[in-house]
């Protein structure tokens, strides 16, 4: 969209965009590098043109650098002040003060009812073992919470921007798991984000079975093998 004086920005619609806004500015108090605000009016959001995305080839090293800084603003607990979604599919987002409660009640369990009887007996019983696999209480990290390549802008070697937010506060493993659901990040991410802490290997299918139920839910059978492949990694 072109405006009056020839600047170009990206119009944004739907009845979920004054919440977005809300979390770019909330990304960008912890000094992440975002699409700033033009103009918020009912259900249409107007917010800068990053211009051409190069990809993360030679920005892997910033992206972890990034998300280092994104990861160490804290909230005051776990979940956000808003619940969002995806489409369709709800994000709930109402805090709780255990993590693994967390995880289990707003992220996998509400899937259940509208999945195959098989699969849903699969995630109902790995919510039941959570706090065996996850942290009672790890740091409540500011997660961009869909990190994967496409929600990342970048120019050369910098990030010029963390796109398509659905911001809560929670475990910083999550956003990893949700950026190597689709994509190997290379050395110089870890040597800029640092190594996840011990047992995360073991966290990781537990955080990366919600995008699989998001996107089974939202594309159909074709990920039907991405959730089970998930649960069968847990052991569920």
């Amino acid at each position: 969209m072109t405006l009056a004086d020839g600047a170009t920005v990206i119009a944004k619609r739907g009845a979920t965009v004054a919440i977005e806004a809300g979390m770019l500015r909330l990304l960008a108090e912890a000094q992440v590098p975002v699409p700033k605000i033009v103009a918020t009016d009912g259900e249409l959001l107007l917010i800068e043109d990053l211009g051409e995305d190069e990809g993360l080839h030679a920005a892997w090293g910033d992206l972890g650098r990034v998300l280092g800084d994104l990861h160490g603003f804290a909230g005051p607990g776990y979940g956000y002040r808003l619940d969002y979604g995806f489409g369709p599919v709800a994000i709930l987002n109402q805090p709780h003060a255990l993590w693994p409660d967390f995880w289990a009640e707003r992220r996998l369990l509400p899937f259940c009812p509208r999945l195959p009887a098989d699969l849903a007996r699969r995630v109902e019983s790995c919510a039941a073992r959570l706090p065996d696999i996850l942290p009672a209480a790890p740091y409540p990290s500011l997660l961009h919470g869909d990190l994967w390549a496409g929600n990342v802008m970048a120019r050369g070697a910098r990030i010029t921007g963390l796109i398509d937010p659905a911001c809560y506060f929670g475990h910083c493993e999550v956003d990893l798991a949700m950026l190597t659901l689709f994509a190997s990040p290379p050395p110089e991410f870890w040597a800029a984000y640092g190594r996840p802490e011990s047992g995360a290997d073991a966290r990781r299918a537990v955080y990366q079975l919600w995008p699989a139920l998001v996107h089974y839910r939202l594309f159909g059978a074709g990920y039907h093998g991405v959730v089970v492949r998930c649960l069968d990694r847990i052991g569920a």
